[in-house]
């Protein structure tokens, strides 16, 4: 459950159930074992995490399993409340805890911790439980910022990197294992290596990958705006392998909020870096991300962000309504937006970007390109499906294969294809 870090803590404990000797399954009333491994940083992703939970605790109540362990955010945050209120939990594992995951299995007393902020390394085994093409690898751990908003912080810890050569050597691993799309991911990328004392860390990284030579797109995600530096834009621009791919949520563009959450910045000053980033490359895809409904959001504030969003054309946008953490700066703000003044606002938003989208579908018609082929559609057996480079995994659309031309198209090859037709978000083209 959750997001991409929390996938990979997934992977972890998987890989490490796996060497141990257990067999994995997804089906739970197959399972002996039930392990949750939940997400805890907003209300919805809290409420599917509990539902889940109490769920798998009918099972364990009916015996049709004989333990149910939870991990992961949830319990950073709530492990006493999950313990006292959920009696069918067996075991609770926080963030920290990973590798812990035989011990609880076993009925094992917990491994112990040398260093309390838990950061994994090449040696640890990771069961994939993405496409055998695509794999993401974690390249740090936690953050220091102060976002209002944000709980990670207190979840997590504060940021940590792995040393370059352990990601390399993790990176080099997959492509030898038929990895051809590694997603580096962290809570702020571009950060990657400042602990450890390197100048342009996250440019020293990527200049290391590339020289795999089984992988062919390097791509990374959740950039910071003060910490995109032109010999990171150097290194996009110069290396073919790195995907000519920005992700940078900004959350929102009105001076006022953006103190408020402790990020700064304003629409001007991130206008001007939205420009430099094009100008140092050319064809980039820009992805962001923005909170809608922050305490004392004004109609005004919001308008301005529609105004910005409609002047920058953004590739892809995403949203998320304010979620109020408690033990954030921001849950102790007043003035509260109410929910159907954020939903309206979330749809005008949308509204808007599907307008843009579209219009820069459509100047793809006609236009070939490189594609990596992922299988069937999800949406019908009658059609395949891949990505382009402007197309990151699980956030983004798709290409939608209708015809193609020569060799039967096969999950995990690159492709050329040319676009036939364009829909709000996906594309539809033939392999050539």
């Amino acid at each position: 459950m959750g997001c991409e870090k929390n996938l990979v803590d997934s992977e972890v404990m998987l890989g490490l159930l796996s060497r141990r000797g257990y067999q994995i399954t997804p089906d739970q009333t197959e399972a002996d074992i039930i392990v949750i491994n939940t997400c805890g940083f907003i209300d919805k992703a809290k409420q599917e995490s509990i539902d889940t939970i109490l769920e798998m605790a009918e099972l364990k109540t009916s015996g049709q399993c004989s333990k149910l362990v939870v991990t992961g955010c949830l319990v950073e945050r709530y492990r006493a409340e999950i313990q006292e209120e959920i009696p069918e939990v067996d075991a609770v594992l926080g963030t920290n805890e990973v590798e812990s995951i035989i011990n609880v299995c076993e009925n094992q007393p917990l491994r112990k911790i040398d260093n309390r902020y838990y950061l994994y390394d090449e040696t640890v085994p990771r069961l994939l439980t993405t496409p055998s093409f695509t794999a993401y690898i974690k390249i740090a751990e936690g953050c220091d910022r102060p976002c209002s908003f944000c709980i990670i912080p207190k979840m997590r810890g504060p940021h940590r990197s792995r040393p370059i050569a352990s990601i390399v050597n993790e990176a080099r691993f997959l492509a030898e294992s038929g990895v051809k799309e590694i997603v580096l991911i962290s809570q702020e990328t571009t950060m990657y290596g400042n602990d450890l004392g390197h100048a342009h860390g996250l440019s020293q990284l990527l200049r290391q990958l590339v020289r795999i030579e089984d992988l062919r797109w390097i791509r990374f995600l959740y950039c910071f705006p003060s910490q995109i530096d032109d010999e990171l834009l150097v290194t996009v621009r110069e290396e073919p392998k790195v995907c000519n791919y920005i992700d940078m949520p900004l959350q929102h563009v009105s001076g006022r909020i953006l103190r408020s959450m402790k990020r700064g910045g304003n629409a001007d000053s991130l206008k001007r870096l939205l420009e430099r980033i094009r100008r140092h490359v050319p064809g980039v895809t820009l992805r962001t991300s923005m909170i809608l409904g922050y305490p004392g959001e004004t109609e005004a504030e919001f308008l301005e962000l529609c105004s910005f969003v409609e002047e920058i054309q953004f590739d892809r946008l995403g949203t998320f309504e304010h979620s109020d953490e408690e033990g954030t700066a921001s849950y102790l703000l007043g003035d509260k937006v109410r929910p159907r003044v954020i939903n309206r606002r979330r749809s005008h938003l949308m509204k808007l970007q599907a307008k843009i989208s579209r219009k820069k579908n459509r100047q793809r018609v006609g236009e070939k390109y490189d594609l990596l082929l992922e299988g069937q559609s999800e949406e019908t057996d009658l059609l395949w499906q891949g990505r382009l480079e402007s197309q990151a995994p699980r956030i983004d659309g798709v290409v939608l294969i209708n015809d193609a031309i020569g060799d039967q198209p096969k999950a995990g090859q690159f492709r050329t294809v040319e676009i036939s037709q364009a829909l709000d978000y996906d594309l539809v083209g033939t392999l050539l």
